[in-house]
């Protein structure tokens, strides 16, 4: 049965149906506070100066006087939001957190590997270095690691299992030289291990860095690198310290045991953990069946290159290699001239690193606080001046002008030592926030795995550099007479970079998402929708600009 629209006394026809009407809104006269939300009204229950907001992101009205809420967000007068736990954070922090920190604490068996190779096999310097640049060859092919975890996924994931696959490799190596004396014994053996060990600690530096590549570009957050540097710094001072007194009292073997121990609870931390649970944009699966492997391996390799052929990529990119690559590095010759003509402790040594590796931690901390808002090419070139610096005080301790000045080898060694190294690793920094910040989206561990190889390529070749240089003037096993003329040759070459230096950005990600988001922040404001809430029901207006009003 239809309703009749037309009224018996009114011969116009109605333009409503006569349905019953709801009942009517209460006034807006409530004896509770209204709070405006509009972005020009004080807030004048607390403090004028200081106006709080509340943001309402989703309104759910199911029936009368039933409001539900999904969430509020709080927006405090100096435009920041309150900090809520991100999803999948703590995941994030127990996977990569822990695995920077292990990552930094494996100077602990290195340093008894240097010591074993030094004392027990007597290895001659050049050897040792040898050794130890040829022993970082995995790391130089990282960009295929990270191709592989870019394109093939292992159990729906192609992160996580990588991690797990990386660790339970160095369980391994460093489980045989424990556990096995002939590895440690024999020159060819304990090579084979020591490759192993760096092959599974590239996959998994590759894993975890396109991890927090990913993790920061999900919820746009710029220098996540900053903390993962603060994890090596804390790893490696634990690391140096307990390195440095267990060489006084227990063998190597025993300390590859121990770290061993360690890898073993990492290992059961990462198989343990969901690829899903970390909170990232989860990327279509490749079609393995419709498309071979190697065409999916190809595709990202082409998305790569792609990458790398940016200006704004290959322009830093090929002046951190070649910083890098152009310094000689004497690293084996000075250590053993420590070891061996200095006669210095081996806790003297291990304490060294530990001091070195808190500058790190401190700068790194500088850098996240104030730093990273400073033009990048002006710091990358006074870090690269320091770092040229650094090296003139190996000369001090080569010539014994310390002790001129009534300064001990021992203390000269404990605050000095390790300054180059440290200074070339937080030269890095910066750059990897730098291509973490521009990696395109699938493409994070191909990228920062490349920039990862390519500075291990650089290093090995400047190790190279330095093994031909101290072969080249004389330096060897007894005779060090000409190192000062190494260490020179290091400062002049270390100088060089400064001359290509415009071809490191000005501008930092950080500096430039800060404008973005005053840019953002300022549009936003002018159109902002203003909502007025009060007890049962929100009544949401929209006012005019004041150009509009004026016109």
């Amino acid at each position: 049965m239809i309703c009749s629209l037309i009224a018996p006394d009114f011969p116009f026809p109605s333009l409503k149906p006569t349905f019953p009407r709801s009942p009517r809104r209460p006034p807006l006269y409530f004896p509770k506070h209204i709070l405006c939300l509009h972005h020009r009204n004080p807030n004048i229950f607390e403090n004028p100066s200081k106006p709080t907001g509340i943001f309402i992101n989703t309104l759910v009205e199911s029936n009368p006087g039933h409001v539900l809420y999904r969430e509020v967000k709080k927006r405090e007068g100096n435009g920041r939001k309150r900090e809520f736990p991100l999803v999948g954070s703590y995941q994030m922090l127990l996977i990569c957190g822990l695995g920077y920190w292990v990552q930094g604490f494996r100077c602990f068996p290195w340093l008894a590997l240097n010591f074993h190779m030094a004392h027990y096999l007597n290895l001659h310097p050049s050897i040792l270095q040898l050794v130890q640049n040829s022993g970082n060859l995995p790391m130089v092919a990282k960009p295929l690691y990270g191709i592989l975890s870019d394109a093939l996924y292992i159990g729906g994931a192609r992160r996580v299992p990588y991690v797990s696959i990386g660790v339970l490799l160095q369980v391994l190596s460093w489980g045989f030289l424990a556990l096995i004396p002939v590895a440690g014994e024999a020159l060819p053996a304990l090579m084979a291990c020591v490759l192993l060990s760096n092959l599974g600690a590239s996959i998994t530096e590759v894993a975890k860095d396109a991890l927090v590549a990913e993790f920061g570009q999900t919820n746009k957050i710029c220098g996540l690198q900053s903390y993962t540097f603060m994890a090596l710094a804390v790893g490696g001072v634990l690391g140096n310290f307990l390195g440095g007194y267990n060489l006084l009292s227990s063998p190597p073997r025993k300390m590859f045991l121990l770290f061993s121990i360690l890898l073993s609870l990492q290992l059961s931390i990462s198989s343990a953990t969901r690829e899903e649970s970390l909170g990232l944009l989860q990327l279509p699966e490749p079609d393995v069946h419709g498309k071979s492997i190697m065409e999916n391996v190809r595709n990202q390799m082409s998305d790569l290159i792609t990458a790398i052929r940016d200006p704004s990529i290959f322009r830093p990119l090929a002046w951190i290699v070649a910083s890098i690559a152009m310094v000689p590095l004497l690293t084996g010759s000075i250590f053993c001239y420590q070891t061996q003509c200095l006669h210095l402790d081996p806790s003297i040594i291990g304490m060294s690193r530990v001091v070195s590796q808190l500058v790190l931690l401190s700068v790194t901390v500088l850098y996240d606080r104030y730093w990273k808002r400073v033009s990048m090419k002006k710091l990358i070139g006074m870090v690269q001046i320091l770092y040229a610096s650094s090296f003139l005080l190996d000369i001090v301790l080569v010539n014994q002008i310390n002790l001129k000045l009534g300064i001990s080898n021992e203390l000269f060694a404990l605050c000095f030592s390790g300054l180059a190294e440290t200074i070339a690793q937080f030269k890095l920094l910066p750059f990897s926030v730098l291509f973490a910040s521009l990696s395109p989206k699938g493409c994070e561990g191909s990228l920062i795995s490349f920039f990862a190889s390519a500075v291990c390529l650089s290093s090995i070749v400047g190790g190279f550099f330095g093994i031909g240089l101290a072969s080249l003037i004389g330096i060897r096993s007894g005779n060090y007479s000409s190192l000062p003329v190494g260490i020179l040759i290091q400062f002049i070459a270390a100088l060089l970079p400064l001359i290509c230096i415009h071809f490191v950005p000005t501008i930092s990600p950080a500096v430039e998402r800060e404008k973005k988001r005053i840019v953002s922040r300022r549009s936003r404001r002018n159109r902002r929708v203003g909502r007025v809430v009060y007890s049962d029901s929100v009544y949401v207006y929209r006012r005019e600009r004041e150009s509009e009003m004026q016109g």
